[in-house]
């Protein structure tokens, strides 16, 4: 099966998309843009300085929006009392008002993304009353004018940006525009207008995935919002359409394979839905398509906990925020079990969830800081993760730079390394490289479980061998079997036995005590429940770990790593969690 394009969903097969037998699942080779792409890209930013670009921005300006959206997402009270004292908080930084200079804000791209988005007005919303709120959101707002309100530049005026800012803008215009300032408020309209037509010419040429489609929805949003905007309201849809069946697999997954972007996304046209109910207009198909397909993909990765796994430099996002953003969604689904193309597995018997990374990692010009993931897994019983993955600091706070890097490493997940070798490189640039471009898949479930097999090829060149991991979860989740083999593929001439190391990190809290024969250990969890782990085919040892929390603050615990040589002629390392209580 192709995974070069996500436009033709593939055919699904029973109830939950499950079809016995094997798939295999290609990655299609990435140079990244083109050199052509990239001149045009830069040619369209150069244009922006230019008197023509000048008077596409010009034009009449609305005496008011046709309407004020609801936002369907609640913001977080804490950061919007934070700004009411004299601060923007987000993800672990902060900054305060008084400093704050729009032309330099000297913090991370996520942040002054959060910033220039207008995002924040959601908790300060969510902290404050109109009366009390507005004063300190016109002020930010006359700032951000006085900064990039005339001046077309970059990042202020990104395509994605100005989508999120239409959106926010208009959703709260009683806190930006309940002044009796005429010349303020006019100058909001404008800008507003400006920002609109900028994305006229400009959302085609924003980043293919998740950032056009923002800035296709700005311009919906305007469409519907702005008056006379019937012609620009049909132009966006058709925008919005092209940019959704490029950017989603028809399993409703991402192609940058991110969970974070993909419940970002979730939010995203959840509040572009509401700007259609507040016209009272039918939502167009091409939103509540997307919703219904992307929510079912976003709960296949969800934990029991109810909160995000791990999965391409995510942080778990809390269960909170799936639940708010599933609700707003108006969408009720069950979690996908089979993502073909999106490329995740679940597994889920009794109490116990497992997920599984089937896929190759994505095509770097569709996603950065992409994860040599494939084949790792997160395990949780209950309410309570067993086994997980180091995560990164994608929806978390600012990591150090060395940190977020190893986090994308293959060494960063559960799953087999080898010769402390990524399965796919991971260039100095940040870049991915080659590794792996196969993935072959077998699924079958039955009423003594799940069952998953899976390999890749990430290996072979380098070292003449193929990864094949069989996970078996028991129907009542007691007990995950698993086994890691290395079967000789390639031309690679094997000489001297290649290290390999079979990792399973755990998450915080977990209280583990090794057994005396070497071969097991008893890991007690946060609610006193005891599980067994037992293994064959190498030597077991526990060492430390970190795993990343929910706010992206990194958090000790350890891993049990199965350490053994793999002969010319392959290695077998079995593996079992059993519950023992």
């Amino acid at each position: 099966m192709s995974r070069a394009g996500p436009i033709d969903p593939p055919a699904i097969d029973g109830q939950d998309g499950i079809e016995p037998g094997k798939r295999l699942i290609r990655v299609a080779g990435d140079q990244g843009l083109s050199l052509a792409e990239r001149l045009a890209n830069r040619l369209h930013k150069l244009a922006w300085r230019t008197p023509l670009h000048a008077l596409r921005l010009r034009g009449r300006y609305p005496l008011k929006l046709l309407a004020v959206p609801a936002d369907p997402i609640v913001g977080d009270a804490h950061a919007g009392q934070a700004i009411l004292e004299g601060g923007i908080l987000h993800r672990g930084e902060a900054i305060a008002l008084a400093s704050l200079d729009f032309s330099n804000l000297g913090v991370s791209a996520d942040f002054a993304d959060h910033i220039h988005s207008f995002a924040w007005l959601r908790d300060l919303a969510a902290a404050a009353p109109r009366e009390r709120g507005a004063p300190v959101a016109e002020q930010l707002l006359k700032q951000w004018l006085a900064a990039f309100g005339n001046h077309v530049a970059e990042p202020a005026w990104r395509a994605d940006l100005w989508g999120r800012r239409i959106l926010f803008w208009a959703s709260y215009a009683p806190f930006i525009l309940s002044s009796g300032d005429l010349v303020y408020r006019s100058a909001v309209l404008n800008s507003l207008a400006r920002g609109a037509r900028h994305l006229d010419r400009g959302a085609d040429k924003a980043p293919q995935g998740p950032a056009r489609i923002a800035a296709w929805c700005g311009v919906v949003a305007a469409g519907l919002l702005i008056p006379g905007g019937e012609q620009r309201l049909a132009h966006g849809e058709a925008g919005l359409g092209r940019a959704l069946a490029q950017a989603l697999y028809g399993d409703g997954g991402l192609a940058n394979r991110s969970p974070v972007a993909q419940l970002e996304l979730i939010e995203l046209l959840s509040h572009l839905r509401s700007v259609y109910l507040a016209r009272r207009r039918d939502v167009s198909s091409l939103v509540e398509d997307a919703l219904a397909r992307a929510v079912p993909a976003l709960l296949g990765v969800v934990m029991g906990d109810g909160a995000l796994s791990s999965w391409q430099g995510g942080a778990p996002v809390s269960a909170e925020r799936i639940s708010a953003a599933v609700e707003a969604s108006t969408v009720r689904a069950r979690p996908l079990r089979q993502a073909r193309d999106w490329g995740y597995q679940r597994l889920a018997c009794g109490q116990a969830v497992v997920v599984i990374d089937a896929a190759p990692p994505p095509v770097s010009r569709l996603a950065q800081g992409g994860c040599a993931s494939t084949l790792g897994f997160e395990f949780s019983d209950a309410g309570q993760r067993l086994i997980v993955n180091c995560g990164g600091g994608r929806g978390g706070q600012r990591l150090p730079d060395a940190l977020a890097e190893a986090l994308r490493s293959t060494a960063a997940h559960s799953t087999l390394v080898m010769a402390d070798s990524n399965s796919t490189a991971i260039h100095a640039d940040g870049s991915l490289g080659r590794g792996v471009g196969e993935v072959e898949l077998d699924r079958q479930e039955n009423d003594g479980g799940s069952r998953v097999e899976a390999s890749h090829d990430g290996y072979v060149r380098r070292f003449g061998f193929v990864h094949q991991r069989q996970l078996a979860l028991a129907a009542d989740g007691r007990e995950l079997r698993g086994e890691d083999v290395l079967l000789p593929a390639g031309r690679r001439r094997r000489g001297a036995a290649a290290h390999f190391a079979v990792r399973f990190h755990l998450a915080p809290g977990i209280e583990v005590t090794q057994t005396a024969d070497g071969l097991g250990a008893l890991l007690r969890v946060g609610d006193g429940r005891p599980w067994q782990f037992r293994c064959r085919g190498g030597t077991l040892a526990l060492e430390e770990s970190l795993w990343i929390d929910p706010t992206g603050q990194p958090c000790p615990t350890h891993q049990l790593v199965i350490e053994g040589q793999a002969a010319a002629g392959g290695s077998t390392v079995s593996w079992q969690f059993k519950r023992a209580g």
